[in-house]
């Protein structure tokens, strides 16, 4: 089930770097952790469901690549995108 619009656009407006722009490491990241959320709590209620787990599996593997790209390029966006979402690092 895919992020209702309202939200996804939400996600792009709050963080994006300009207007309209969705392809910026720190809105990928947004709209995976969303992503991420609405799978794991799918997840909690149906536990054999081997498919959707393989893909959170995923999204979490490209959200780490993206978190490690953005460290390396530009610290001080990484440590605010990490605070905003409230991840671990």
């Amino acid at each position: 089930m895919p992020l209702p619009v309202e939200e996804k656009a939400q996600i792009i407006k709050d963080f994006g770097r300009k207007e309209g722009d969705s392809g910026s490491p720190e809105v990928q990241i947004a709209l995976l952790t969303a992503r991420i959320k609405q799978v794991a709590t799918h997840l909690k209620e149906n536990k054999g469901d081997a498919h959707n787990r393989r893909g959170l599996v995923m999204m979490v593997s490209r959200r780490n690549k993206l978190l490690r790209y953005i460290a390396r390029t530009d610290r001080a966006a990484y440590q605010d995108t990490i605070k905003r979402l409230g991840l671990r690092k």
